[in-house]
């Protein structure tokens, strides 16, 4: 598979599962903490900051989901369904 560049990536397909569970527990605090601020920025009415946290946290759900796939965590469907 190619980059957008083109170009095949060097990849070095050295990361342990311990670090991809890591990564996974960090994303879910880090939706955690998009998802206080909407709702403090809606307590507030900033309509930005409401905006701002609500794209974050989207985000931040596919990349929950993809790490739950990979990780190969039953009930998790392939993250591109």
């Amino acid at each position: 598979m190619t980059s957008q560049g083109g170009a095949t990536p060097n990849r070095s397909y050295d990361r342990s599962w311990q670090e991809i569970e890591d990564m996974l527990e960090q994303a879910i605090a880090k939706r955690k903490k998009w998802k206080m601020w909407f709702e403090e920025s809606k307590k507030n009415g900033d309509r930005e900051g409401m905006k701002d946290a609500a794209r974050n946290h989207k985000a931040l759900d596919g990349v929950v989901k993809t790490l739950q796939w990979t990780l190969g965590e039953e009930g998790v469907e392939h993250p591109l369904d």
